[in-house]
């Protein structure tokens, strides 16, 4: 049997490191942080329990890395869904939705997420974080920005704020007017990218908020 080509094995590292990071928010989103071990994820993803520790040099840098896959996943189907578009302020909107959405549908994890990196390790730079990044980067220029390099991490710094917002357990603030705030501040309509059911007292003037006119 002829050895395999670089090419095979660099997919078979590639596919490997994905079931780890896709069993890792599985496992938490089930269990939460503290009950879930290095060897439950490796047996969740038919991984020997090495190969955890050859990819990521701890529990908190692996559910950092497989927190901001899951991200870019949903950023990217968000962007690229059907009808698609190259419109900037629809692409905001769909990004901010995007991101505000995993407080919903990935509450433990996503809770899991920013208090890791509100404690002593921070933000931890990977190649998923690296790819997140780079998905809202471009983001930022398609809508116009005059300074991407500085509208870049304000906007990442808006978003990490509005999640926090809204996980903050017993007081969390309401989606709706959160992300009406950030619509004003990317001179957004309500209407663009996927608008989330306002109700209660004030939801009228939530969705009806004024915004300002797009920077570009």
């Amino acid at each position: 049997m002829s050895p395999r080509s670089a090419s095979v094995n660099e997919e078979m590292r590639r596919r490997s490191r994905e079931r780890l990071l896709q069993a890792t928010v599985e496992l938490i989103e089930e269990r939460g942080y503290e009950a879930t071990t290095l060897a439950d994820i490796a047996d969740r993803a038919g991984s020997a329990r090495g190969l955890v520790s050859y990819y990521f040099p701890g529990k908190r840098q692996l559910v950092q890395s497989a927190v901001h896959r899951l991200m870019h996943l949903e950023l990217a189907a968000a962007l690229e869904r059907e009808p698609r578009t190259e419109d900037g302020r629809e692409r905001m909107a769909r990004a901010i939705d995007a991101i505000l959405g995993l407080t919903q549908t990935h509450t433990k994890l996503m809770r899991t997420h920013m208090a890791s990196i509100l404690e002593g390790e921070g933000f931890i730079q990977c190649a998923e974080q690296q790819r997140l990044a780079a998905l809202l980067e471009n983001t930022v220029v398609r809508w116009g920005a005059e300074d991407p390099g500085a509208e870049y991490p304000m906007l990442r710094a808006l978003l990490m704020g509005a999640v926090v917002a809204l996980l903050v357990p017993g007081v969390p603030m309401p989606l709706p007017r959160l992300r009406a705030e950030l619509f004003t501040r990317y001179g957004l309509d309500w209407e663009l990218g996927v608008p989330p059911p306002v109700d209660g007292p004030g939801a009228t003037a939530v969705g009806r908020r004024p915004v300002r006119s797009p920077r570009h």
